[in-house]
Formats: C-alpha cells, structure tokens, sequence
C-alpha cells in the first residue's frame, strides 16, 4: 500500500469517526465501560476527540512531510499497549500504520474493545490494512518494539526486548507552576488537567507548585466543577481510603470533599491525592525539575520562564506531534 493511499485512508477515519451516528458511538462507548468501569462515557468521548484531532488534515499532512517514510521498507512492528486511559496506544497504532509498517500488537485486558473498533473502521476504510495489523498474546518475530508500562514493568521489557530497536516507555506524571496571577478561568482549566480520566494518565497532573505565600485554600473553590468524580465507585473508593490513612495517621492535609491536597516532595500521588510543593526562586526550581526530567511527562504554566510549558487545560489534548516521553516514534520508525 503507497503512503498516499494510507494517509488518505486515516483522514478518511478522523472523518468517519467524526461524525458517526451517536447511537452506534454509544454502544460501543458502553461495552468498553463493561470491560473497564474506568472507561466512563466522558472519558472516551475525549479520547476520541484526540484522536479525531490528530487525523485533522491540516495538521496530519504537514506532520508527516517532516519525515522521509514514503518509500520505507516495511517491518514488523510489535507493540505493548498500556490501558489505563481509553484508546492511550492509539498514537502508536497510527505512526506503525502511516509509516507503512505492520502492527503486531499485544493489546491490554482493560482497552481490547476501543483499539479494535477504530482499527476495524480503518480496515473498513481501505481493507489492505488487515495484512498490516495483527493481534497476538505474545510478541514473537517482529523487527522492533514500542511497549509502554510500568517502572517495574519496563525492567522486563529491557531485559526480553533487547536485541531489538525499541522505545520502552515507563511511569511519569505531570506537573503544575502556578504564578499567582492565574484566572478563574485557567484555574477552573487546572482542574481538567488534574481531574479528567480520574488522574490516572501519564499527562495527569499530578503535583501542583505554588509560589512562596500563595494560599492554597483559595484554589479549591475553583475545582468543584469536577466534584461528581466522587461518585464513581473506584475513584470514591480510592479517595476515602486515602483520607481515612490521612485521618488514623494524623497526616496533614485539605480535603474538599471528592480530593486530598497534601504538601509533599514527592512527585507521583495517589488517586485522589494532589501534591503541592511552594517555590521561591524560578531558576533553582528549573534546576530541580530538570533532574527530574525522565519522570515528568508536561509542565502546565503560563510562567514564559518554563521551558517547554503548556496552557492550562490542554494537558489532555495533545497534538499528533506530542510524543510520550519526547521520544519521536516517527522519527524512530522511519530510522528502521
């Protein structure tokens, strides 16, 4: 299959999926919440929304002129697909695919019924495709690998794939500068960025850095816009065992009610548990997150003194060209 003919097939996907029939949608939408009760409606409606943003062909088509995979040789690809948040090894399926590779993937228990239906609307698209996609319960014979897991996971992925090319991604979190001057709107923004697929996303933030003197108690107002994540039964779950260790063990915190803010060092949270960390001196604290470089996935800030910042409320909507772990996965597969 020539790249003209696999292109047009994935703008004619982000179009099909753009405008399916709800009703279908929400079937589908259904059966994935049965399979993954974290998969609620909300959550999948704005990972498909992503993925709909990247196959937009304004942006697809200048993308893919960046690299040299017209005339690639095609090799087999094998890819471990993470599932904690609806359709998050989608990206990966799209560079194997656009590039002219096949896929051969090992897909998660908790995001079989997602991955499936878009790759299945894709081979309905333009049928050749299904020569180039492969599903397997273990990786065997392939060129190079993409496996995307845990810190602990990814030391067996080290070990079992490497005398293969590869990208291993592990655990990273996302993190907060706030200046102070921030609006109700960008704080109310924040809380998308922290709240959105229950905080369980590499892009997540999970860690908030406030100037020295800022008054954390007057932030939380501007979070109860996402109050109903409490009423889903594992996120509640989560949230009152960790405010119940909070409470027996004396812990000092906030508590608004669906959330617990705990003033810590650390970088990663629980579910339900967001760390803040007071800043005074802007460089000193570049310095220190950039010896954290390998556990932070995005910065959300609007201090121009953040390198590589993003705008409040994006954290969850990247483009195509945002690659996990700021490895480029085109690149990578091109370089075959």
């Amino acid at each position: 299959m020539d790249f003209i003919k696999r292109t047009n097939s994935f703008l004619a996907l982000g179009h099909r999926l753009k405008n399916m029939n709800q009703t279908v949608l929400d079937e589908v939408f259904e059966h994935a919440s049965y399979q993954n009760p974290w998969f609620i409606s909300d959550s999948v409606k704005l990972s498909m929304a992503g993925i709909v943003n990247y196959l937009e062909e304004q942006k697809l088509l200048p993308w893919l002129n960046k690299y040299k995979i017209a005339d690639i040789s095609s090799k087999k690809i094998g890819v471990v697909m993470a599932g904690n948040i609806p359709l998050v090894g989608m990206h990966d399926l799209i560079c194997i695919l656009l590039s002219g590779h096949k896929a051969i993937i090992k897909l998660s228990s908790q995001d079989e019924i997602l991955i499936r239906f878009i790759l299945n609307e894709l081979i309905s698209i333009e049928p050749q495709f299904n020569e180039c996609i492969e599903y397997v319960d273990k990786l065997k014979g392939m060129d190079a690998v993409i496996a995307t897991g845990s810190d602990n996971t990814s030391r067996y992925f080290e070990y079992y794939f490497s005398k293969y090319p590869h990208i291993i991604r592990k655990n990273r979190t996302s993190i907060a500068i706030l200046t102070g001057r921030e609006s109700p709107d960008q704080l109310k923004e924040l809380g998308l960025d922290i709240f959105s697929y229950f905080g369980l996303g590499c892009r997540n933030v999970s860690k908030l850095f406030l100037p020295v003197g800022y008054d954390i108690k007057k932030l939380l107002p501007h979070f109860e816009f996402y109050n109903q994540v409490v009423n889903h039964n594992k996120y509640g779950n989560n949230y009152f065992y960790n405010r119940s260790i909070f409470l027996v063990n004396q812990t000092a915190h906030l508590d608004n009610g669906f959330a617990l803010f705990q003033e810590s060092e650390k970088l990663t949270s629980p579910i339900s548990v967001i760390y803040y960390e007071y800043y005074g001196d802007l460089n000193k604290l570049n310095n220190h997150l950039k010896s954290m470089d390998d556990k932070i996935q995005c910065i959300v800030s609007e201090n121009p003194g953040i390198a590589n910042r993003i705008p409040f409320g994006k954290a969850q909507m990247p483009e195509i060209w945002d690659f996990a772990d700021n490895i480029d996965t085109m690149k990578f597969l091109a370089e075959i």
